[in-house]
């Protein structure tokens, strides 16, 4: 039996597909994959997870008419003839796709070869090549119970599963956690990151924030910057007199969440999925570029009361900074966000979404 996953560029595609694959190692060993990713997507190191991957040489395609955007379309088409070779050399059972532009020509392909065609959508508000998708594939997965109200037409085809996340992040002992970042098990510990690129904005903000806070405040810092900012942000926490442990990319991510009190972070679908199973505090800053899925994902929290929601041309150095300063002198506060939780569904969703896939071949 083999099954065909391809994915979009993004750690957001690609991290709940591995999620998926890891469930499909686990606990169907006879089943042979192959993980389909845009070239752009090796950055991720997808290699060292295990899988067997091909690439195709997608980019994204925007509707606007431009040099970029008519090379983006010839890239286009010859990651779909690319596309075509992969499933003709593979010749899968099934087809599961992760959303993105470029998971379009392989699910099409499956549909218009009678192989059955499963698609994952991570995020609250359907994205738009999962909207497409949805009338040619066989069953969609989806990530939030709220989803159903925008796919109405197509009940029968719905099936929730939650957003897989991968088998390596557990929840990890809080001696553990402080030993392996050298931090201290006294302090408020914060978590920020932006996303699988990091956030300029979030990075900056956040740093001018704690610049202002008074000295003797028992606070810690994890901060996952991405590449671009780590050389500034090194400078800037230099001059502070404060714990902090930067990263550009941080692949024991587990550690971070297991010892988090607070996380400031975007909204998108992975690390949505992850900030509920570890259950944790959030201030949550929508993509702005990916506003209305990203705010849609963070309303689901804000109405649970597991999370602030603030708007990315809302977010103000001295506004986070009040937040913190009420975070650590408000512990009750914290304790009820943490409560807010346990109206959130639980799933296991890896495992789920593998038996779906098995099931409908």
């Amino acid at each position: 039996m083999k099954i065909l996953v391809v994915t979009g560029a993004s750690g957001g595609h690609i991290f709940p597909a591995i999620g998926f694959l890891e469930a499909l190692r686990d606990d169907y060993q006879d089943i042979e994959t192959l993980l389909v990713v845009p070239k752009r997507s090796l950055k991720f190191n997808i290699p060292s997870a295990g899988f067997r991957v091909a690439t195709i040489s997608t980019r994204t395609v925007r509707l606007s008419l431009s040099l970029k955007n008519i090379i983006a379309l010839l890239h286009f088409i010859q990651g779909s003839v690319e596309s075509l070779r992969i499933f003709l050399a593979f010749k899968p059972d099934s087809v599961v796709g992760f959303g993105g532009l470029d998971s379009i020509p392989l699910v099409l392909l499956a549909w218009m070869l009678r192989v059955r065609t499963l698609i994952h959508e991570q995020n609250c508000l359907p994205g738009r090549a999962n909207r497409f998708l949805l009338w040619f594939c066989d069953r969609m997965a989806i990530s939030f119970v709220e989803t159903q109200e925008f796919l109405k037409g197509h009940k029968h085809k719905i099936v929730v599963t939650g957003n897989p996340i991968r088998r390596s992040l557990k929840r990890i002992d809080r001696l553990k956690a402080l030993h392996f970042f050298g931090l201290e098990g006294d302090r408020f510990t914060v978590l920020v990151m932006g996303g699988s690129h990091g956030s300029h904005r979030i990075n900056t903000c956040f740093l001018e924030a704690v610049s202002g806070l008074e000295d003797g405040l028992a606070l810690q810092v994890v901060h996952i910057a991405g590449d671009e900012d780590y050389p500034l942000l090194e400078s800037g926490y230099r001059k502070l007199n404060l714990p902090v442990k930067l990263f550009r990319f941080l692949k024991e991510v587990q550690y971070a969440y297991s010892l988090a009190d607070l996380v400031i972070c975007r909204a998108g679908g992975t690390a949505i999925a992850e900030l509920a199973y570890f259950k944790i505090p959030a201030v949550i800053i929508p993509y702005p570029f990916a506003y209305r899925h990203q705010s849609y994902n963070a309303r689901v929290f804000q109405e649970k009361g597991c999370a602030l929601l603030v708007r990315d041309e809302e977010l103000k150095a001295q506004n986070l900074r009040r937040t913190l300063q009420e975070c650590l002198s408000a512990p009750e506060k914290l304790a009820k966000m943490r409560q807010g939780y346990q109206d959130i569904p639980e799933y296991r969703s890896a495992d789920l979404l593998a038996e779906l896939a098995v099931t409908l071949i």
